[in-house]
This record gives structure tokens, C-alpha cells and sequence, in this order.
């Protein structure tokens, strides 16, 4: 039996992936409504017309990939921040 080895590029792209999986999610106010941009991305995942609604969106990607939602005022900064991943310092119960 042989054994399977991956190549360079095979773990590459497996470390690749496990990254992508950690994308940071903010809400952000735009002319048509509110916006969920993942971090780095240049086109909004999805427009939504309520704050609201952007954040529940938000939320559900942040869960799924394990990372922070980052909710933007109508000014444009930080409002609030909310980790759905692995926390460094969880606080204590």
C-alpha cells in the first residue's frame, strides 16, 4: 500500500483555505442601505435596507467561519466588535 504524500502546493492550498475560513465580517453604512463586507474584499457581500439585518448576516457568516463581526456607525467607525471564533483571552464566567 502506498502511502499519500501532499505536494507543496497541495499544502498550500490547504493552509489557503484554512485562512480564507477566518475572514473578519464588517456591517457598514452604504447610499442604498447597509452592507456586510468580508475584510479585504472590495464588493459587499450583501446589502441589506436595516442595520439589523446586515448584522444578523454578518453574524451567521462570522459563526460560520469562526471569526469577528465589526459594526461600523453611520459615521464609519468601529461601533462595536462581536468574536464568534477561538478567543485568545476568553473572559471568565
Amino acid at each position: 500500500m502506498q502511502k499519500r504524500f501532499l505536494l507543496p502546493t497541495a499544502q498550500k492550498r490547504k493552509k489557503q483555505t484554512k485562512d480564507i475560513m477566518k475572514i473578519n465580517q464588517h456591517v457598514v453604512k452604504r447610499t442604498g442601505g447597509w452592507a456586510v463586507v468580508g475584510e479585504g474584499n472590495s464588493r459587499d457581500t450583501s446589502v441589506h435596507q436595516r442595520q439589523s439585518q446586515a448584522i444578523e448576516r454578518a453574524r451567521e457568516i462570522a459563526q460560520n467561519q469562526r471569526s469577528e463581526v465589526v459594526i461600523h456607525g453611520r459615521d464609519g467607525k468601529i461601533r462595536d466588535k462581536n468574536s464568534y471564533g477561538n478567543d485568545p483571552y476568553p473572559p471568565r464566567g
